[in-house]
C-alpha cells in the first residue's frame, strides 16, 4: 500500500507548502497563531499571568500578514470554500454613486458591528471551555447565524452554522472545532482590519465575509472542457458547479449558477462536452471562479482530456493555495496515472508509478461514484479529476487509461 505524504494524519490532513505566508493574529493574553504553509497550524496561548484575560474580540488586538522569506508575490489559486460564494452575485440597477456610496458604507458598519459580536461570542467559548459546546447544542449558534444574517455578512453566517455541526461529528469534534474557531477568528480580524491587508487578500476576505461582487476581469476566450458538474443545496438555494479546462490557457475555472431551493439552476453543461467561449474572473485570491460570457459554438463531445499530476503535486498546489487564502477547503487537480485501492475503513488513490497517495474524502465513501471509478480501473491506472483538500480527494470525473470518453462520478 502506498504511503500518504508525512504532513498528513488521516482525512484531517494540511499539506506542506514550500511558500509559507504567515498569519499571526495577537493579543495580550489570549493569541490564535494560524501558520499557512500549505496547511494550518494552531496555537492557542493562554495568558501567562492567570486569572481572566481579555477576549478575542477586545480592543487591542492586532493582526498582522508577514511574507517569509522565499514567498512569493503573486497569488495563484482557487476560491470557493469549496466553498464558495455564499450568495450569487446580484448586478445593482444604475443610480446615484454617492447614494451607492453612502450603502455601501452602512453595509460594512453593520457587517463590522456583525464581526465584532461574533469575536466576542469566540472568546466566551473559549473562556467556557470547548466540552461545553456539546452540551448546549446548535441553538446558540443558529441565533449567533441569524445576527450575522442581520449583519448583512452571510459568508460568516454559512461558517457559524458549521460551527454548530460540529460536536455532533464524531470522534476528535474539539480539534476540528478549535480550528475552524481559530479560521473564523482570523477571517474577522481580517475584516476588521482589511485597509492594512494587500489587495488581494482584502478582496478574498470581503467575498468570505459574503460581500458579492462582479466578474472585472478581461474576457479570456478558450475551447473549454466540461471537467465536472454537480448541484448542493440548502434550504434556500441550489448552487451548480461546473468546472472547465482551457486547452490553450491550460487553465481549470469554475462557474456558480444559482436557483430557488429545490429547482435545479438553469445553465447545464454536461461533462465531456467542449465549449468555445469567453470567460471572465471574479476579483478574488486567484481569480478561479469565472462568469461565462460569449459562446462562438455550440458545446459539442470530445475525447480530450486535461494534463494530470502526481498526488504529491496535488498536495504542494493546496499548500500554495492555503497561502493565499487560508479559509480555501480544496482546489481542483487532475490526477494522472493513479488507482482506488483500500485503505482501512476508507479508500486512496495511489500513484502507479510512485509510492504516495492521496486519501479520498470520508463522504465519497458507500456513493456510486467511488464504485464507477473502481469499476472503471479495475487495478490499473486511471485519471482522475476532482478537489483536493484537508479532506482528502473528492473525485469527480475519470478516464480510462486507453482511449475513452469521461466517466462522471458525481
Amino acid at each position: 500500500m502506498a504511503d500518504s505524504p508525512s504532513s498528513w494524519a488521516g482525512p484531517n490532513f494540511h499539506p506542506r507548502c514550500t511558500t509559507p505566508l504567515t498569519i499571526a493574529l495577537t493579543c495580550e493574553n489570549t493569541a490564535a497563531e494560524v501558520v499557512v504553509s500549505g496547511g494550518i497550524y494552531l496555537r492557542w496561548h493562554g495568558s501567562a499571568r492567570g486569572g481572566p484575560g481579555r477576549g478575542l474580540g477586545d480592543e487591542g488586538d492586532g493582526v498582522r500578514a508577514v511574507r517569509e522569506p522565499g514567498g512569493e508575490g503573486g497569488r495563484e489559486r482557487a476560491v470557493e470554500r469549496t466553498a464558495g460564494p455564499s450568495a450569487p452575485a446580484t448586478a445593482t440597477a444604475p443610480g446615484d454613486p454617492e447614494a451607492a456610496r453612502r450603502r455601501a458604507e452602512r453595509r460594512a458598519e453593520r457587517i463590522t458591528a456583525g464581526a465584532t459580536e461574533l469575536e466576542q461570542r469566540l472568546a466566551d467559548l473559549l473562556r467556557a471551555g470547548l466540552a461545553g459546546a456539546e452540551q448546549t447544542g446548535g441553538g446558540p449558534w443558529e441565533e449567533t447565524a441569524a445576527r450575522m444574517v442581520d449583519a448583512q455578512a452571510p459568508g460568516l453566517a454559512s461558517r457559524v452554522r458549521e460551527l454548530a455541526a460540529i460536536p455532533s461529528s464524531g470522534p476528535g469534534w474539539p480539534v476540528r472545532l478549535l480550528e475552524e474557531c481559530a479560521l473564523l477568528h482570523l477571517l474577522d480580524r481580517g475584516w476588521l482590519h482589511r485597509e492594512r491587508l494587500p489587495d488581494s487578500l482584502a478582496a478574498t476576505v470581503r467575498s468570505r465575509v459574503g460581500l458579492s461582487t462582479s466578474a472585472d476581469g478581461p474576457p479570456v476566450r478558450d475551447h473549454w472542457l466540461v471537467l465536472a458538474q454537480y448541484d448542493t443545496a440548502d434550504a434556500r438555494l441550489t448552487t451548480r458547479r461546473v468546472w472547465l479546462h482551457g486547452a490553450e490557457t491550460d487553465r481549470t475555472v469554475l462557474l456558480l449558477s444559482y436557483g430557488a431551493a429545490g429547482r435545479s439552476p438553469e445553465l447545464a453543461l454536461p461533462v465531456g462536452l467542449a465549449l468555445e467561449a469567453e470567460v471572465s474572473a471574479y476579483p478574488d485570491a486567484g481569480r478561479r471562479r469565472v462568469a461565462l460570457g460569449r459562446r462562438f459554438a455550440p458545446p459539442e463531445p470530445t475525447r480530450a482530456r486535461p494534463r494530470g499530476v502526481t498526488t504529491s503535486r496535488a498536495a504542494v498546489r493546496y499548500g500554495e493555495a492555503l497561502r493565499d487564502d487560508p479559509w480555501l477547503d480544496s482546489v481542483p487537480v487532475v490526477l494522472d496515472r493513479v488507482v482506488p485501492v483500500p485503505d482501512g475503513d476508507g479508500w486512496q488513490l495511489a500513484d502507479a508509478d510512485g509510492d504516495t497517495a492521496l486519501p479520498l474524502a470520508r463522504t465519497t465513501g458507500g456513493q456510486p461514484g467511488l464504485w464507477r471509478l473502481v469499476a472503471l480501473s479495475g487495478g490499473a491506472p486511471v485519471t482522475v479529476f476532482g478537489e483536493c483538500g484537508h479532506r482528502g480527494f473528492a473525485p469527480l470525473t475519470a478516464w480510462p487509461a486507453g482511449p475513452g470518453t469521461a466517466v462522471p462520478l458525481c
